[in-house]
């Protein structure tokens, strides 16, 4: 080793910067052998989400260790660090409060979970299916295939709507029909129509009634359960079935309409002579 013996910088030499690499790189080796570990014997054990979270945890905590431990090898004094690190954390630390908060309302997402991986959410006025959950954000994927980074801060503080937490979900159309259909009729089609539907549940039972006798239409409301999953596919489907089975049968979905009276004008002429 006479030949590492050598002064690189202060007083470091060339055999510290050697062990400094050989340990640096030691760390991302186990690192890296330690996640692919946990994701062997944890993936079927675990939420997908949270093993994603522990191996990255686990991975940086190795490295970050292994880096702090050769530290002194090239001149660089922990303690010196330390109190260094104090003082810029007091100037920094007003500008990283939204990444720690990011960062607990990551920690607080993976353990307590009203979210996870392939979940369809919304957030606000963002909706679309949760990709991932990193420490610091979440990904969405929205309806429209547009991919959407939000701080994890704003999904744990807002209002969350999971649309597929429950097995199945409710859809709702309002239909209105005219005053001269037979709304028995129309009603008995559009329950035949649910009843045939592979997809539309039995229980909880589909509804239909009349809401309203508005200005031009009589207002039917129906009310059915699908599986979560293919919700907006069944109802968008559906709604098109039942469209076609009232036109089949003469039920027709009136415009908006209304009859206007003119009162009878008055004779200016009579009016003068009165005066």
């Amino acid at each position: 080793m006479n030949g590492l013996s050598f002064t690189v910088y202060g007083d470091t030499t060339g055999y510290d910067l050697f062990i400094f690499t050989i340990v640096v790189l030691l760390s991302f080796i186990i690192a890296r052998t330690l996640r692919t570990y946990l994701r062997r014997t944890l993936k079927d054990k675990i939420a997908a989400d949270l093993l994603k979270v522990l191996e990255k945890l686990v991975y940086y905590t190795v490295i970050i260790i292994g880096i702090i431990s050769v530290l002194p090898l090239i001149g660089i004094n922990l303690t010196g660090l330390l109190v260094a690190g104090g003082i810029a954390g007091i100037v920094i630390g007003f500008a990283s409060q939204s990444v720690v908060a990011n960062l607990i309302s990551g920690i607080f997402l993976i353990f307590e979970r009203p979210v996870k991986v392939g979940d369809q959410i919304g957030v606000g006025d963002i909706s679309g299916t949760v990709e991932d959950i990193h420490i610091l954000s979440t990904i969405i994927r929205t309806y429209d295939g547009t991919y959407v980074r939000i701080p994890n801060e704003k999904v744990f503080s807002s209002e969350i709507t999971n649309f597929v937490a429950n097995p199945v979900r409710r859809f709702e159309y309002t239909i209105g029909i005219s005053y001269s259909d037979d709304a028995s009729k129309a009603v008995q089609t559009i329950q035949t129509v649910l009843e045939e539907h592979p997809f539309v549940l039995k229980n909880p039972v589909p509804t239909i009634f009349v809401k309203s006798l508005d200005e031009s239409s009589v207002t039917l409301v129906v009310k059915a359960w699908a599986p979560s999953v293919i919700w907006y596919e069944v109802k968008c489907e559906l709604l098109w079935k039942i469209k076609v089975e009232l036109e089949k049968i003469g039920v027709t979905i009136p415009f908006p309409q209304r009859v206007v009276h003119f009162a009878e004008k008055s004779n200016p002429e009579n009016i003068i002579n009165e005066d």
